[in-house]
């Protein structure tokens, strides 16, 4: 049976608390326990997700409710749904509002009504789908966020207890049919993993909360561990190769695990086992260069002894007449017109206009292009160049190259020189100069 801890006191203090309620069983089970046992001001907040006719007979409900219940209400009907799965997306979208309504209460506490069956369910699915310490430990009972917490007061109790609990007080509960759609993995596990469990323990949930709990007790310890080993093996965002494959195995995945949630900002169910895997292995790969997708428009690059996670750059194609008034940017890299130079390196060209054809054009590289190397009789292919210059696969790609009206390859900035380059006590009327603007890796 449900019953009123003392520890539930402490929230008397808070001005509000906000109660996620869908108008099933659960939530609202929670919202009455809530609103009769803690004299503040509760706030419902619901979400109408629009895919069921039942939905706006529900919403009109709940309302009814909170207004006879002295229950300040807030709601949202979510449409235009874009992603292929449809729980991760309706799932965003409910955080999002939650956290919309706890912005504008200022409240510390959002409460939810997860409950033991569903911490068994968690569990399982992490097993099934592969995660980290703490996905495996499942529903935690109190989750910190960055201006708020999550309290879950039921874990400790089972779907039975809940039923129980509204019949006692004779709350009205709606039934949300597509949970009981075995196409989803969740309903599944509820119709038919569930109930053997129970038969062999109808305790069971309380095992799986001790297990949980032991769980993220070691994750945070591990996690500790983890967090000192990333300050000492990154640097400038990102990671050193060398330093990190000392590690342990076990710690490695940590590592990887960690540097992912980190750039997803700790979303739920984006990084997967195979995730982890794939950068690992990219790693322990002998080639120096190799680029990996990741989920949400990410990249995984391993350039040489470096490894970088980071958003993908969309690569615009380029084709820049170049007018000097003044210096010019195309990307990371910055061309200036100057006047004369002492300096002869690759990052100053020198250019007779009689010798070519203008206007100068700024691009991007093309699949074959080659240069004809000044000094050398010969021709050399841009690709090759940029491999044995150790220029990263992305940076290749936007990286910009000088050419004249007849597309000749003039200069490849700050990298060579091409057979139309004058030296510096040679005539010559155009005179450039190379810079390249700090790059952000994250």
């Amino acid at each position: 049976m449900i019953k009123f801890l003392e520890s539930d006191k402490k929230y008397k203090n808070e001005k509000y608390l906000i109660v996620g309620c869908s108008s099933g069983p659960d939530s609202m089970a929670l919202l009455h326990y809530l609103n009769t046992n803690i004299k503040t001001n509760i706030v419902c907040a619901h979400i109408n997700h629009n895919v069921r006719e039942e939905s706006k007979q529900e919403e009109l409900f709940l309302k009814k409710y909170c207004n006879d219940n002295n229950i300040i209400f807030e709601s949202i009907t979510l449409n235009n749904y874009k992603e292929n799965n449809f729980e991760n997306e309706a799932r965003n979208k409910r955080y999002k509002f939650y956290e919309k309504i706890i912005k504008k209460y200022h409240a510390k506490y959002l409460f939810l009504a997860h409950h033991g069956d569903d911490l068994i369910e968690t569990v399982l699915m992490k097993i099934n789908r592969g995660s980290n310490l703490e996905g495996y430990a499942g529903i935690k009972e109190i989750s910190i966020r960055d201006n708020y917490y999550i309290i879950r007061p039921f874990l400790k109790y089972t779907k039975e207890d809940i039923i129980e609990y509204n019949k006692k007080h004779n709350i009205k509960y709606f039934i949300d049919k597509t949970n009981n759609d075995i196409k989803y993995t969740r309903n599944r596990i509820r119709k038919r993993i569930l109930p053997i469990l129970k038969e062999e323990n109808k305790n069971i949930h309380k095992q799986f909360l001790k297990y949980s709990k032991t769980l993220l007790e070691y994750n945070n310890y591990i996690e500790t561990l983890t967090i000192n080993n990333i300050k000492s093996i990154t640097k400038d965002n990102y990671v050193i190769l060398d330093k990190f494959n000392k590690l342990d195995s076990f710690m490695k995945k940590n590592v990887v695990y960690k540097l992912l949630t980190n750039h997803y900002n700790n979303k739920p169910n984006i990084i997967t086992e195979k995730h982890v895997n794939n950068i690992l292995n990219i790693i322990n790969n002998n080639k120096p260069n190799i680029t990996i997708n990741l989920p949400k428009n990410t990249i995984c690059v391993k350039e040489y002894n470096k490894l970088y996670i980071k958003t993908k750059k969309n690569i615009k194609e380029v084709n820049y007449k170049v007018e000097f008034k003044d210096e010019f940017a195309i990307n990371n890299i910055i061309i200036k017109k100057i006047e004369n130079s002492n300096k002869d390196g690759n990052d100053i060209c020198r250019l007779n206009s009689n010798n070519i054809k203008l206007p100068l054009y700024i691009r991007n590289r093309k699949k074959g292009d080659y240069i004809e190397i000044k000094g050398l009789n010969g021709k050399k292919k841009i690709k090759d160049i940029f491999i044995n210059e150790k220029i990263n696969k992305q940076k290749r790609n936007y990286y910009p190259i000088l050419v004249d009206k007849e597309d000749n390859i003039l200069w490849i900035p700050n990298i060579k020189k091409s057979k139309f380059n004058e030296k510096k006590d040679k005539l010559c009327d155009i005179i450039l100069r190379y810079c390249e603007k700090e790059e952000n890796n994250e």
